[in-house]
């Protein structure tokens, strides 16, 4: 099959909508670290794909509130949009001629900008926040630890409306128009049920997530996340990752939790700053990468007192080494939103972590560079949010279906 339009058709198919009614799987529980086969990600497996799916080059991130308490609408739109998430990941419309097959007298069943687009490993991965619990009345015992309120840490200046929210829905792709298509018709079709509270489009991975990838860059222009865990680190994701048995309610076992923070750089105020001072303050040189007093980029940095990376070095500060052994995988996006009317862009990075703990991993980490790093004096956390993202799906199963099982 070739041709975006042509296999959009195809994945129309009546007998695959029919088992996708039902919430049923168009792949097996495969690994969702595993490559994209033409352009499609399995949806269904042990974990939610878009953790350690290699990372994409595109986002839309979206954080919603739920308008009512009924679970029962809760329960029957997480259905809908599962099957609907499930369709589109495959690279098919939302419903079986879902954007031109329908009643020409209603509004179709989906959006259509995406007709003729291949689904470009689009992945879709579902979280709840703290206000989901509390707004359903769920029995305090399913709340898991980890989604207390991140404390407030020193510079933050967090707007309530780029903060919080009850649902989160993360989509990544290799096609921008492929993430807002997935996001923009989710959130249509939770009129009702859930509403906007806040989004973020973001370009220009920051992280690589997989060994395959090479290291990207910031808009600060240094390389970004070299030693960010990987997707083969299997040991290492089973410690700082995922969401163990005895970690929380039984729900989440084989999860994760994910932080967001919409962090602004002052991009005008470092494009002023020599070179050797950025250098300085990352603890890496710029071309290369490399942590400085080393040759190549992956070079382990020494991080021994008196060494070239100072004591307030950004990576010495965001280190393993100086956390106790504390990591992190991070999964952010560079974001452009304009300008802020004075002349300056509204630019910087859309942090996002997985981590097994935030409160014991991402907690400490920020609270370090909080007080002591040297770049906070050209960045400021403007947005934060944390949920707990559920393990991955089996055949006919639901997004937080363990959850919301009645």
């Amino acid at each position: 099959m070739t041709g975006g339009l042509r296999r959009r058709q195809l994945l129309g198919w009546a007998g695959a909508g029919a088992a996708l009614a039902g919430a049923g799987a168009l792949a097996g529980c495969t690994t969702p670290a595993a490559p994209a086969v033409d352009g499609v990600v399995p949806f269904r497996g042990t974990r939610q794909a878009g953790i350690v799916t290699p990372a994409q080059d595109r986002l839309h991130f979206v954080a919603l509130d739920l308008t009512t308490g009924d679970r029962d609408r809760v329960r029957a739109l997480l259905q809908k949009w599962t099957v609907a998430a499930e369709r589109m990941t495959a690279g098919a419309e939302t419903a079986p001629g879902g954007a031109t097959g329908g009643n020409p007298a209603a509004p179709p069943d989906d959006t259509g900008e995406a007709l003729g687009l291949p689904a470009s490993s689009l992945t879709l991965t579902f979280g709840v926040g703290p206000g989901f619990f509390d707004r359903l009345g769920l029995d305090p015992a399913l709340r898991p630890p980890g989604l207390a309120e991140l404390p407030r840490f020193t510079g933050d200046q967090l707007d309530p409306a780029l903060s919080g929210g009850d649902l989160c829905i993360q989509a990544c792709s290799d096609d921008p128009q492929v993430a807002v298509h997935a996001v923009r018709n989710l959130v249509r079709s939770g009129f009702g049920t859930t509403t906007v509270r806040w989004s973020q489009l973001g370009f220009g991975r920051t992280s690589s997530t997989s060994t395959s990838q090479a290291t990207p860059r910031n808009l600060f222009g240094f390389k970004d996340g070299t030693r960010n865990l990987k997707a083969e680190d299997g040991a290492e994701l089973d410690r700082h990752v995922w969401v163990r048995p005895g970690d929380g309610p039984a729900w989440l076992e084989g999860g994760s939790y994910l932080v967001a923070r919409r962090i602004r750089m002052h991009i005008e105020i470092w494009d002023r700053t020599s070179l050797a001072e950025q250098e300085t303050i990352i603890g890496r040189t710029k071309g290369e990468g490399a942590p400085l007093g080393a040759a190549a980029e992956f070079d382990p940095p020494d991080l021994s007192p008196g060494s070239a990376v100072g004591a307030d070095a950004h990576i010495r500060l965001a280190s393993a080494e100086h956390l106790g052994g504390a990591r992190i995988l991070r999964r952010g996006y560079n974001f452009v939103d304009g300008s802020d009317g004075r002349g300056h862009l509204d630019a910087g990075l859309f942090f996002v972590a997985f981590a097994r703990d935030p409160h014991a991993q991402f907690v400490p980490m920020q609270r370090a560079l909080a007080n002591d790093d040297v770049l906070m004096e050209y960045i400021e956390h403007t947005g934060s949010a944390v949920f707990a993202c559920p393990p991955g799906l089996g055949e006919g199963e639901y997004w937080a279906q363990r959850l919301l099982a009645p």
